[in-house]
C-alpha cells in the first residue's frame, strides 16, 4: 500500500479503519462540500427575493463566511469531518500523533483550518473593496500589492501540492498539509466486487459515447433540418387557406415568423436576414425549406401591407363637431 498512494487501501489480512482513502474519494467529498454551499447560499437569498435588489450585495462576503462557519461549526468542530467526507464515510485524523489507533483533530487544528479556509475565502471576495478607496501611493494600495503577491504564491505552492497528492495520494489541499490533517474511513471498508456483465455494459456504454462523441460533428443538422422540414412542407400546403401566396410573403420559411429585414433567395418564399444568412453561413447548399429550390443571389425584398378600411358610423353631434373645426 506504500507505493500504491491510496490506489489499494486494503490489505489482505482484513481492512483497516484508518486505511488511507482513494484520491477519487477525496475530490468527490470536496465537490460535494462546494455543492452544499452553494445550496445553502441560494436558499438564504431566496429569503430576501421579494425585499429591494442588491440589498444583500454590499455584506454578501461577510454572510457567506457567516454561512460557513455556521456549517463547519456543525461539521469539521463536532465530528472531525466536512458534510461531503460524512457521506462518503471518512474523517479527519491527526497525521501529527503518530500511530495507528484514530487520533481526531485537535481544537487549534480546527480554529486554524476555519481560519484556512473561510477566513481565505472571505479576504479573497472582499480584498478588492477594501482597498478600493484609498489613493495610489498610500500604505492601503502597498498592502494589496503585497497582498496579490501573497496570493499568487498561495496558488502556485496549491499547485505543487495538489501535483504531490496525485502522485502520493495524501494531502488534497495545502491547509490539509500545513495542519497535518489526514482524511481516513471512519468505518472498515468492505471489498468492492465487480462483475463481468457490468463491466462489458459500462465498456460498451463508454464505445457508444465515444463513437456518437465523433459522429455527431461530422453530420450537418442544418441540412438535416432543412431536408425533414421540405419532406413536410408540400403536406402544409395541401391544408392551406386561400390566403397561401399572402402569408409566403408575411412569414419567414425557416423560423415562421414575421420576417426580420425580409430577403429572398430566388424562390418565391421570403425569409429574415439573419434566418437566411445563418443557414447559408452553416451549409452552402441550403435549398428553400419550402419548396426544395437552391439559394442564389440574396437580396432585399419590399412587403406592402394594406390597411383595410372600416367603415364608422358617425352620430349627428360627433359629425357637428367635426363640420365646426373643418369650418374653423
Amino acid at each position: 500500500m506504500a507505493g500504491a498512494g491510496g490506489d489499494k487501501p486494503f490489505a489482505k489480512a482484513g481492512p483497516s479503519p484508518l486505511s488511507r482513502v482513494l484520491r477519487i474519494s477525496q475530490l468527490d467529498a470536496f465537490e460535494l462540500d462546494g455543492a452544499l454551499e452553494q445550496l445553502v447560499w441560494s436558499q438564504f437569498t431566496q429569503c430576501f427575493q421579494h425585499f429591494k435588489p442588491g440589498l444583500l450585495t454590499p455584506v454578501e462576503p461577510e454572510l457567506k463566511a457567516l454561512l460557513q462557519l455556521l456549517l463547519w461549526r456543525f461539521t469539521v468542530y463536532s465530528n472531525s469531518a466536512t458534510v461531503g467526507q460524512s457521506l462518503l464515510n471518512i474523517r479527519y485524523k491527526n497525521a501529527l500523533i503518530v500511530g495507528q489507533k484514530y487520533r481526531p483533530m485537535s481544537r487549534p487544528q480546527k480554529f486554524w483550518f476555519a481560519l484556512l479556509t473561510v477566513g481565505e475565502k472571505w479576504l479573497r471576495e472582499r480584498s478588492h473593496s477594501l482597498f478600493l478607496n484609498h489613493p495610489a501611493e498610500s500604505n492601503a494600495r502597498k498592502a494589496r500589492k503585497v497582498l496579490s503577491i501573497l496570493m499568487g504564491l498561495t496558488k502556485v505552492a496549491s499547485l505543487v501540492n495538489f501535483l504531490l497528492f496525485l502522485q502520493r495520494g495524501t494531502y488534497p489541499t495545502l491547509t490539509e498539509r500545513l495542519l497535518g490533517v489526514q482524511p481516513v474511513f471512519s468505518k472498515p471498508q468492505g471489498p468492492r466486487d465487480i462483475n463481468f456483465q457490468f463491466l462489458n455494459r459500462e465498456l460498451l456504454w463508454h464505445g457508444f459515447a465515444e463513437f456518437l462523441i465523433f459522429l455527431l460533428p461530422l453530420i450537418n443538422m442544418w441540412k438535416l433540418k432543412a431536408s425533414v422540414t421540405a419532406l413536410f412542407s408540400p403536406l402544409k400546403e395541401l391544408r392551406g387557406t386561400e390566403g397561401s401566396e399572402e402569408t409566403q410573403c408575411t412569414e419567414c420559411a425557416v423560423c415562421g415568423e414575421w420576417p426580420t429585414m425580409p430577403h429572398s433567395a430566388g424562390c418565391k418564399h421570403v425569409f429574415c436576414y439573419y434566418c437566411l444568412k445563418s443557414h447559408t453561413i452553416a451549409d452552402i447548399c441550403f435549398t428553400c425549406p419550402k419548396c426544395g429550390a437552391e439559394t442564389g443571389t440574396i437580396e432585399p425584398v419590399r412587403l406592402h401591407v394594406g390597411v383595410e378600411t372600416v367603415p364608422q358610423t358617425l352620430s349627428w353631434d360627433t359629425a357637428e363637431e367635426l363640420e365646426t373645426k373643418l369650418n374653423t
